[in-house]
């Protein structure tokens, strides 16, 4: 992406180190002595306090020495302030959190305004890599790293146990100005799904491998002529989602990492795609895939899905229980189930374990020890329990199955994480850190826990692509060739499909058209991107 200069005047306040709780004197005090026993020192007090919580990682709570109030700009619809969550930080750390909070449609543009100010608040998060490089390096923002001796939970987990993610998400000089997210993702939750009811009534096993699927599609076109037994919403993309299976997918596509021969590469001019798109043709011409692929929207996707024209698609794993609420009343029968992966390779995306795309940076003034060390804390299992599960005997409690009970919302037909926002000031966007997986997010459903054991059970998972860091002028570079190029071959794929006269020559054509385009170019940044990752990572 082109980089953008922010202008700013940024006032650098004169940064106090914070003192470390104090231990206890050696002189006994006035009621020591009356008594002949032992006081408590606050050396004991901080260890009470400390204990209490659980794991904090190796920090001592309060994490300040006198009272502190931070500023954290977060997006929110809820005002945070007298919530659970905050009442609970400053009880536990000392710290005050005196919460900015604006809605999703007009947050990027009170940030803009707040970081030209040169006003920043004390932590936030919303900034694009290069931007928050660009005003780390104007010490507008800390470098986390040179805190790590005071954040053993940062330190722990990107540092120890992950010693890339500096080389993966700082500047050139591995500074690392943002605070990542472990852990959050599930480990499937896109992939493709059938109509099981529909399968089950006519006798047609879940497919195993592409040509088992294209069988199935073909007698359900039997059965049911006038469907289109595949269809998508996800227009052009549909590329993308099921490029995994043919081996070209990745994070950052279409340049993806050759594990074969360790070498990126441009996904849209490799054999495998070929081999795709004439699968995809092939649905198409024979009317197993929707005629209208490309340009079907939410609204005729879900109606199709519902209903007898179409019995397989790609998407979220949500959808399955989404869709049987929606028709369960008019057919009962309803199943939609997650089905194995289609293509040669048998795989689906892996979903990245550290994510550093939030951008929660610290604004270097003087409460930035403090902003760093409650963001340590939120890390720890500690503060990661607070955020997503709650307080224990307070607002929740775990049932005989170890799964988290509201009883103030006992009202609600199921407990989502927006209600825990709004009733507690839980599992607001940028303040989980770690997640506890004990949380309702990740209480899956009868379906959703079968797509997780079926792709886990077997690993059939396409490699994570080395995580690079490029530099301003690669980045460029990339931003400059992406639109034109993607655009091109997105064209081109469609044309291929939905022209039968496109095939070997029409895909000659395109390889050159690609080649004048950039494509060599293209993969060639992140090939000069992964060899400093591989130096950087001996």
């Amino acid at each position: 992406m082109s980089k953008r200069l922010l202008s700013m005047t940024l006032v650098l306040m004169l940064a106090s180190t914070l003192l470390s709780a104090c231990g206890g004197s050696g002189s006994g005090s006035k009621d020591e002595k009356a008594s002949g026993g032992a006081a408590e020192t606050p050396t004991t007090k901080v260890e009470e306090t400390t204990n209490q919580y659980g794991d904090t990682g190796g920090l001592k709570l309060p994490l300040v020495d006198k009272p502190t109030t931070i500023t954290w700009m977060v997006v929110s619809d809820t005002p945070l302030n007298d919530k659970l969550v905050a009442k609970e930080i400053e009880k536990r750390t000392g710290i005050t959190v005196d919460f900015q909070n604006y809605s999703s449609a007009t947050f990027q543009d009170k940030l803009r305004l707040v970081v030209s100010s040169g006003k920043l608040p004390d932590i936030f998060h919303g900034l694009r890599p290069e931007e928050l490089k660009k005003i780390g390096q104007q010490k507008a923002v800390v470098a986390i790293n040179d805190y790590v001796d005071i954040l053993p939970n940062f330190k722990k987990l990107y540092v120890d146990e992950n010693p890339w993610v500096a080389s993966s998400f700082g500047d050139e000089n591995n500074n690392i100005y943002t605070w990542p997210i472990y852990n959050m993702n599930r480990d499937v939750n896109h992939g493709m799904m059938y109509r099981k009811d529909i399968f089950d009534k006519n006798n047609i096993p879940e497919w195993t491998n592409t040509e088992e699927f294209y069988q199935a599609l073909k007698k359900l076109k039997e059965i049911y002529p006038d469907s289109y037994p595949m269809a998508s919403k996800t227009k052009e993309n549909i590329f993308s989602d099921l490029s995994y299976g043919w081996g070209i997918g990745g994070a950052s596509y279409p340049a993806y990492y050759s594990e074969s021969d360790k070498t990126w590469k441009f996904a849209g001019v490799q054999p495998e795609h070929k081999e795709m798109l004439d699968f995809l043709k092939k649905l198409y011409n024979e009317g197993l895939l929707d005629q209208e692929f490309l340009t079907d929207t939410m609204e005729s996707w879900s109606a199709k899905m519902t209903t007898d024209k179409s019995f397989v698609t790609w998407d979220w794993i949500g959808r399955m229980d989404l869709f049987y609420n929606q028709v369960s009343s008019k057919n009962p029968e309803f199943n939609l189930r997650y089905g194995n992966p289609v293509g040669p390779t048998g795989h689906v995306r892996t979903l990245p374990k550290i994510d550093a795309d939030f951008g929660i940076a610290v604004a270097n003034n003087k409460n930035k020890e403090a902003a760093l060390k409650l963001l340590d804390y939120l890390t720890s299992p500690s503060g990661s329990e607070l955020i997503t599960l709650g307080v224990e005997g307070v607002n929740f409690n775990f049932d005989a199955n170890g799964k988290p009970v509201y009883p103030e919302l006992a009202n609600l037909p199921a407990v989502e994480i927006k209600a825990l926002e709004e009733n507690y000031g839980m599992w607001v966007e940028g303040m989980y850190l770690n997640p506890d997986h004990r949380s309702v997010y990740y209480n899956y459903t009868e379906k959703e826990k079968e797509a997780q054991d079926k792709i886990v059970s077997a690993n059939k998972f396409e490699p994570l692509d080395p995580v690079l860091n490029l530099t301003e002028e690669e980045s460029a570079t990339i931003s400059e060739l992406q639109t034109a190029i993607i655009k091109s071959m997105n064209e081109f794929n469609a044309k291929y499909i939905l022209n039968k006269k496109y095939g070997d020559k029409e895909w000659n054509d395109w390889l050159v058209t690609a080649e004048k385009m950039g494509a060599s170019k293209y993969a060639e940044v992140y090939n000069e991107a992964q060899k400093r990752f591989e130096a950087n990572n001996k």
